[in-house]
């Protein structure tokens, strides 16, 4: 029978349940991995199988006890970064649906609305068409592996550790949504000036 210390324990259990908290809340807001139709079975089970992955090439893990205070302060800061680094992928779609937006009022299909699940709230026909073909590309082109690879070498470059964050990677990260209207106008400009040329003729 195989007997396993406390301290043994406590390192199996933080080489799987902080890298999977990180990986769980990058799923949660990250394009496709994050959408409302697919289920939670789903999204925590591809956390689980990443995690069982990525947990035995971790650099070194500090020695703190999973329930203590700093374990639990690892643990949200863990799920944080998962978080800001999905909401990253989010602002790039968030600029497509944008461009959606400012192309249907444009046309003339502001009135042209439905009830979204994804976002809770109504949206234009033109930003779900422009957000689904977003995920196609996506799809398409790999992201989502692209994605799940910078998520495995984000515990290189932001290891597990006690240390708080720099406050200037939370502020860079959200210095990005400031760039989802302009992006948004750049991606609606040539549609726009084409529907502008239309009626002027």
């Amino acid at each position: 029978m195989i007997s396993l210390t406390d301290a043994q324990l406590n390192t199996w259990l933080i080489s799987f349940i902080w890298p999977l908290t990180r990986i769980l809340g990058l799923i949660m807001v990250a394009p496709v991995f994050g959408h409302r139709s697919v289920p939670a079975q789903v999204k925590i089970g591809l956390g689980v199988f990443i995690a069982l992955i990525v947990s035995p090439a971790l650099p070194p893990l500090p020695d703190v006890a999973l329930g203590s205070w700093h374990g639990l302060h690892i643990l949200v800061q863990q799920f944080l970064i998962g978080v800001a680094i999905g909401f990253v992928m989010r602002v790039a779609f968030a600029a497509i649906e944008a461009a959606g937006e400012i192309v249907g009022l444009q046309i003339g299909l502001g009135f042209a609305s439905f009830f979204d699940p994804q976002s809770a709230g109504q949206t234009l026909v033109i930003a779900r068409f422009f957000n689904l073909l977003a995920m196609l590309v996506f799809l398409a082109i790999n992201g989502h592996l692209l994605l799940i690879g910078v998520l495995v070498d984000s515990f290189q470059t932001l290891p597990i550790s006690p240390q708080p964050m720099a406050a200037k990677g939370f502020f860079t990260l959200a210095a990005f949504g400031s760039t989802v209207l302009g992006v948004g106008l750049q991606l609606a400009l040539p549609l726009i000036a084409i529907l502008l040329m239309t009626n002027l003729a």
